[in-house]
């Protein structure tokens, strides 16, 4: 039997897979690849991407303003988001957060984005996926300050930022998701800091269509490859892939629990 793995993000509504949606899914199925959260990063698309969820029994999704967006697309308001979330494939808010590698011009806006995406995380019980990049001083102080004011659950999502952001998030009972970055041949420092984490704490990702793994690195991603970095993942955490496999399966029930309890009878 292969081990049964979840991407954690992907973009399914994007371009790439378009007309494609039934045979990525049953690459993934036999990757071992049995859920995925599919990632609307505009909020007007949201009907589109939540037809996908509701189309294909093994992937859910999640809604929220990219940071890179949050100066072009209308301000979420967490009312807008809570809402969302009542819909039973809905298991998460985001992706938000703060990207100043592109973006820094429209970095007040991205925090106050990123505030009421707390705000709404916090509301629903539902889990915050946060997009980091260049901002890790900002992402700290504001997770750790918006914490202080009341408990949320987080995923860092594709994380590659440095060990202080790692730590701050892990020492807020965050967790961090490995993606296909972490397999690089030059990601070792990203590989050092998931070999530090607490192995209760780590997801696996594609973000798909994006950063797929060598054997297919500069093609596009899917689904099926977050076997790929799964492996790196067994391998950099000293376990044989099996039981990395169930661990971040356990990872994933616990923080996206609606997903983890869909379908279940009560």
């Amino acid at each position: 039997m292969t081990p049964e793995i979840t991407d954690s993000h992907c973009h399914l509504d994007f371009p790439d897979f378009e007309g494609q949606l039934p045979q990525i899914i049953e690459n993934a199925a036999a990757a071992g690849v049995t859920r995925m959260v599919t990632i609307c990063t505009k909020l007007r698309l949201e009907p589109q991407v939540r037809a996908i969820a509701e189309a294909h029994a093994p992937v859910f999704y999640a809604a929220g303003t990219h940071p890179m967006s949050a100066a072009s697309e209308p301000l979420a308001t967490t009312d807008d988001l809570i809402a969302l979330s009542a819909h039973p494939k809905f298991v998460g808010i985001g992706e938000t957060g703060l990207d100043y590698h592109y973006t820094a011009d429209s970095a007040q806006i991205q925090q106050t984005s990123l505030r009421t995406h707390i705000a709404a995380a916090r509301e629903t019980g539902l889990p915050l996926i946060i997009h980091a990049r260049a901002a890790d001083d900002d992402m700290a102080r504001i997770l750790t300050e918006e914490f202080r004011n009341g408990a949320y659950t987080c995923v860092m999502h594709c994380f590659s930022s440095s060990p202080e952001l790692a730590r701050a998030a892990l020492d807020l009972g965050f967790y961090l998701s490995m993606s296909g970055i972490a397999t690089f041949p030059k990601s070792q420092e990203v590989r050092d800091i998931f070999a530090a984490a607490p192995l209760d704490r780590i997801l696996v990702e594609t973000d798909a269509p994006y950063l797929a793994p060598p054997p297919h690195r500069g093609k596009r991603n899917e689904p099926a490859y977050t076997a790929h970095t799964a492996r790196v993942g067994a391998e950099t955490m000293g376990l044989d892939y099996a039981a990395f496999a169930a661990q971040t399966q356990a990872n994933f029930d616990r923080l996206f629990t609606k997903a983890a309890v869909h379908g279940v009878q009560p």
